[in-house]
């Protein structure tokens, strides 16, 4: 027997439509349904209709839930998160306040390394579970599909870890969880002052055990001053696809210093922060097609300027956001405040904002297919949202307006 859900009286629907990466004036295109109704089937969206009318045999169906003329929308997909991580890192804001910047604070030991060595303690089932809470807070926030990075492990045995963490989180929480390797996330302590060789270690030791396993989906490296060089991105980023990886980068967080541009050489999925890009690495990046995975709240928290989001769409690359979630430089997870933040700093429309929190992420992390929109065939991923429109989500910041989550067609 299938198993059938009605949402009806929906005032607004409105979806960003196509399983592609959204660019140039597509960012800004979305579908704008009125008096809408969904009926799902077994977790799969059956038929959408509008002006009143109901999808045909919506009244049989099995449950029925009122949206009582609120929006929906598809759930938001987050694209980018440092999810699992041991300890946090709250006594490192007297030293910001005091003028230390990021980069000096990893120079002393801190920062990354600090919680490296709190993971590294941390057991599975104490990661699992201090995750497995993130995720529920997620959620209710509207998130139905998460991408996670490890990264705070930094050898073979807590990278592994951290990933196996992520992978049973995917087959126990409703959340849909991508994740990725970021071995390259720091130079560890062991291998202080020998770059090199520790980027070796991973190509060597580390990238293909991740790779027989099939614990991650896409590999990431942190290219920025006084962490990894062009170079040893390079070699880093030509291993993993070499082992049937996608490519991901950190780039141009802090200092311009070419990993835009190493995106576009290598044609990587994303490249990510780019608060620091400059017009080549930006023309790099639309020749290739790369998504730019802006993370405004990270902005925010560490008082930098905001990435040229408008400039991107203007050159015709992807825009996605996503909310950085990690200890150190983003302890928030909340990506209604990057939409808010999308708003008012990137000066984004509501429809690029929509576009920018649900198909584009979702193409970045090879989920495009699946979730990402509101259509006949996908995946029922949705939100009823306590506001008539986007322009609402975008106006109102520090309350939780997502009313109800559904997930594959299951009230969440």
């Amino acid at each position: 027997m299938k198993n059938t859900l009605l949402i009806k009286n929906i005032g607004l629907l409105q979806t960003p439509v196509g399983s592609f990466s959204h660019k140039g004036a597509q960012q800004g295109e979305n579908l704008k349904l009125q008096q809408a109704a969904v009926l799902i089937e077994d977790g799969i969206i059956k038929e959408i209709s509008q002006d009143g009318m109901l999808p045909i045999g919506g009244e049989e169906a099995e449950t029925i839930m009122d949206a009582e003329g609120q929006l929906v929308t598809p759930g938001l997909v987050e694209g980018h998160t440092h999810l699992v991580f041991g300890g946090y890192r709250q006594h490192e804001i007297p030293l910001k306040l005091k003028g230390a910047t990021y980069l000096e604070i990893l120079k002393a030991g801190g920062g990354i390394l600090d919680t490296v060595r709190h993971t590294r303690q941390a057991s599975f089932d104490q990661l699992y579970q201090k995750s497995f809470d993130f995720l529920d807070e997620m959620m209710a926030l509207g998130v139905t599909t998460c991408e996670a990075k490890s990264g705070y492990g930094l050898d073979l045995e807590n990278e592994l870890k951290m990933l196996k963490v992520v992978k049973s989180l995917d087959e126990n929480h409703p959340m849909d969880m991508v994740s990725t390797f970021m071995g390259a996330h720091a130079i560890p302590d062991e291998y202080k002052g020998r770059g090199d060789e520790f980027i070796q270690m991973l190509c060597q030791d580390v990238i293909p055990v991740v790779a027989e396993q099939g614990l991650a989906e896409f590999a990431d490296v942190f290219c920025e001053d006084s962490v990894f060089d062009v170079p040893q991105s390079r070699t880093y980023m030509e291993c993993a696809k070499a082992h049937g990886l996608g490519l991901k980068i950190h780039a141009d967080e802090i200092e311009e210093i070419g990993g835009s541009e190493l995106a576009g050489e290598l044609a990587a999925v994303s490249a990510e922060h780019l608060i620091a890009i400059g017009e080549k690495g930006m023309a790099a990046m639309a020749k290739a097609g790369t998504t730019a995975m802006l993370l405004p709240a990270t902005s925010f928290y560490l008082g930098k300027t905001f990435a040229p989001a408008r400039r991107m769409i203007e050159l015709g690359i992807p825009v996605a956001m996503a909310s950085d979630f990690n200890p150190g430089s983003c302890p928030s997870l909340n990506l209604q405040f990057a939409i808010n933040l999308g708003y008012l700093r990137y000066k984004l429309t509501p429809e690029e904002i929509l576009t920018a929190v649900t198909i584009n992420p979702a193409c970045a992390i090879g989920r495009g297919s699946r979730v990402g929109t509101l259509e006949v065939g996908k995946q029922a991923d949705l939100v009823i949202w306590d506001a008539p429109d986007m322009e609402m989500l975008c106006y109102r910041f520090g309350s939780n307006m997502a009313t109800q989550v559904i997930k594959k067609g299951m009230l969440v």
